[in-house]
């Protein structure tokens, strides 16, 4: 998938989970929602940091180019390392490491741990890293037409409001884990369901995904899930742009009414 279907569905995603959080007796405050929606749609961008031509490589403008770079030669070196002999050859590392879940739940569980552990400008840092994706993929006309920094100022400004109104008592701080200590322990879990919500996009096309490496499935390690070829679509192609993205937005909405309990 192209990056605004990827930010799409991982804001879809995060209001669908909204929306189960409610009727399990377990409501997202509305910043939470409102943060959790964002991140989601920005962590979606983020697998594709093994691929020098993704929107995320042009997001950061040196910093962002370079790291993608050291991102694909990691993931080819991964690949190169664990492929098994049924697994075909590669030149480069896209589509490996970084789009299976083994690295989706580490990323998260690292934004998790800096989060609780940091200080506010951990927070911030990661909502503003964030921010600044959701812009490039949700609102993606106006990014490519507007300087690299209007867009970082527009994240920067966005993360500072966001993470001041969760700051405020009974806004989401503490969502989900209550503890002492766990505050913003829960800011990992939009960036999970983006990066898997990604990779199940991904496995729609006419590549597939290896989601579940490094499980072995029909003697690959890297083997590419996904629907029966006749159901996949290229990236880009109108079944994503004219039939997909429609439906990310409907299902988002109507996730997005479940969650605040207003049906």
């Amino acid at each position: 998938m192209m990056g605004p279907a990827h930010s799409l569905s991982g804001a879809a995603a995060w209001l669908g989970l909204g929306a189960a959080a409610a009727a399990l007796d377990h409501p997202m405050p509305w910043p939470v929602l409102v943060v959790g929606a964002l991140i989601c749609a920005g962590a979606a961008l983020a697998p594709d940091l093994d691929h020098k031509s993704a929107t995320i490589s042009r997001s950061f403008g040196p910093i962002s180019r370079i790291l993608c770079g050291i991102i694909d030669q990691l993931s080819y070196a991964v690949y190169k390392a664990t492929r098994s002999k049924s697994d075909p050859r590669r030149s480069g590392g896209h589509r490996t490491l970084t789009h299976t879940a083994l690295w989706a739940v580490l990323i998260g569980a690292g934004a998790s741990a800096l989060a609780m552990t940091g200080d506010r400008w951990a927070v911030l840092g990661i909502l503003f890293v964030h921010m600044v994706l959701a812009v490039e993929g949700l609102l993606w006309r106006a990014a490519r037409t507007s300087s690299d920094v209007l867009v970082w100022l527009l994240g920067a400004t966005s993360a500072w409001i966001l993470a001041g109104v969760l700051d405020e008592p009974g806004n989401g701080s503490h969502w989900l884990f209550t503890g002492p200590g766990q505050e913003y322990l829960w800011l990992g879990l939009p960036i999970v369901l983006g990066a898997l919500v990604h990779d199940i996009g991904d496995a729609l096309t006419v590549s597939g995904c290896p989601i579940l490496w490094p499980l072995p499935i029909a003697r690959k390690r890297w083997y590419p899930l996904g629907p029966p070829k006749s159901m996949r679509f290229r990236a880009g192609s109108r079944v994503e742009v004219k039939v997909l993205m429609p439906v990310f937005m409907i299902l988002g909405g109507v996730g997005g009414l479940g969650a605040l309990e207003l049906f």
